[in-house]
């Protein structure tokens, strides 16, 4: 329903898109990946109309209706009700029985209808916010990191929505199994080309690189006669019984053209710093509480764990129950109401959070403050890091006041890379960065000759590294010895609302 033709755009010496093709059919789901910085976020704005192209053509259907799910939950009336009617359409501004079918479709009751927005759990602030949404009768759903700010029964209920819809939908996320499980067709942004294919990701990027690695023989068999070709010239072009048959290979040569080199797309090499532990034991946490008042209820009661060595210990649930909170404790940001955390003596830690973007010297440039997590560290290492964060060459030389918030958790995530540690304390640390990147990282979560405790969302990556979870659900705090699949089979979420 949306054809996109020889589309051009370009930011200085940039080009993000060189004759760029591809259509959105009816009934289809995409997928977009592509590389943080090759312009999935700019061509959606483009599709919106929020931003310029240099030329080419966007064609929409006249009345196909395209609905954008903002990632940010920004809620303004006071009711659940109202703030769902904002999305109808002028015309039918007072059909608020319209709204209510909706509502009731995703699971909210009558008494929720004048219930505040703020009221309710991340998982029914979303289906809110796709009320509103669905409310404007849209044809196609354009969802940009949708899951970035959802918890992950919230993350489970939106993925069996979409499976469900319809309609179209546009979907950029960096996490890579629920796309493809929503997804019907990927495109990928690639060397400023759209590429398109029925499948998953792994289909298209293993497409991809056949593809790649034909052009490569292809492009050196013909270097290597092009070569033949010139020195027969060379040779021949003089001699008066060979000109004409020299003059010819040349005129070959021009029409034929000369294939070029791919450029490198390098492979992001992330690894953490790990530190030698002897002791089989790096801390423990004992019947610890808090909360923030200092007084009961608590948001963690009596709540015990033991970290050994190379535990991979996942802290998963609901948004807005006490995971980041638990972390921070953990990790000596807040301090227990009661209870005890003991540590070894020579514990070395780490800790991602985003409170600890205040940390970050606005006058440094991100090489600098990721050489300031640690004194050995050379300028190579640290560029090493950056590009590996998506700061490559130039861009590594940014100070930290012109970073935006994504940009600056890239550069936290540096400075704990770059530090030598036996623990490490991450809070949803692949937030921001793109499926390849998501890859080294969680890569280098796996090969961390240390321990690591992280909060996270994300199915695919507690599948790869996760050796215990600490569950928030049901309103209570459990630690699972196991992995996730094991937690789904053994346990499960609660469908209970809270």
């Amino acid at each position: 329903m949306i054809k996109i033709t020889d589309l051009n755009k370009s930011y200085g010496d940039q080009v993000l898109f060189d004759n760029l093709n591809f259509a959105v059919n009816r009934g289809e789901k995409i997928g977009l990946v592509g590389r943080n910085g090759h312009g999935k976020s700019t061509l959606f704005q483009m599709i919106l109309g929020n931003v310029s192209y240099d030329s080419g053509t966007i064609n929409i259907p006249r009345n196909y209706r395209i609905g954008y799910m903002q990632q940010h939950l920004n809620f303004t009336k006071p009711t659940v009700l109202e703030e769902a009617c904002l999305g109808l359409r002028p015309e039918e501004e007072y059909d608020t029985w319209k709204v209510e079918k909706i509502l009731f479709g995703l699971g909210f009751t009558e008494t929720d209808m004048n219930r505040a927005p703020a009221e309710f759990s991340g998982g029914y602030q979303i289906r809110l916010n796709l009320a509103k949404l669905l409310a404007s009768r849209p044809d196609m759903l354009m969802l940009d990191e949708p899951n970035n700010y959802l918890d992950i029964v919230a993350i489970r209920w939106l993925e069996d929505f979409l499976k469900a819809w319809r309609g179209e939908f546009i979907l950029i996320t960096h996490d890579r199994n629920f796309m493809d499980s929503v997804a019907t067709h990927i495109v990928a942004i690639h060397r400023t080309k759209a590429k398109k294919i029925e499948g998953d990701t792994e289909k298209l990027y293993t497409q991809i690189n056949q593809e790649e690695e034909i052009y490569e023989k292809t492009r050196l068999n013909e270097a290597k006669a092009r070569r033949q070709t010139e020195l027969f010239i060379a040779r021949f072009k003089a001699k008066a019984s060979f000109a004409a048959r020299a003059q010819s290979r040349v005129k070959k040569l021009e029409k034929q053209g000369e294939m070029k080199e791919l450029a490198d797309i390098a492979d992001l090499e992330l690894y953490f710093n790990s530190a030698h532990f002897a002791s089989n034991q790096m801390m423990s946490a004992e019947d610890i509480s808090f909360s923030y008042s200092g007084q009961p209820p608590y948001i963690i009661d009596k709540f015990s764990l033991t970290v050994g060595k190379r535990d991979r210990i996942c802290i998963i649930g609901r948004n807005g129950k006490g995971k980041t909170t638990l972390l921070r404790v953990l990790a000596r940001e807040l301090s227990p109401v009661s209870g005890e955390i003991k540590r070894h003596p020579a514990l070395k830690e780490g800790y991602f959070g985003q409170t600890n973007k205040l940390n970050l010297v606005d006058q440094n440039n991100v090489l600098e403050e990721i050489m300031s997590a640690d004194r050995n560290c050379t300028e190579g290492r640290a560029r090493n890091i950056a590009g590996g964060l998506m700061f490559p060459g130039d861009n590594a030389l940014k100070t930290i006041k012109v970073l935006s918030g994504g940009e600056k958790s890239r550069v936290l995530l540096g400075k704990i890379l770059v530090t030598p540690c036996h623990l490490l304390f991450l809070d949803e640390p692949t937030n921001h960065l793109d499926m390849q990147s998501c890859d080294s990282l969680i890569e280098a979560i796996d090969e961390f000759d240390g321990s690591v405790v992280m909060v996270t969302h994300d199915e695919q990556h507690l599948r790869a590294v996760a050796t215990k979870l600490i569950v928030f659900d049901n309103n209570k705090v459990i630690t699972y010895e196991g992995g996730y699949d094991d937690f789904l089979r053994d346990i499960g979420w609660s469908d209970e609302r809270q």
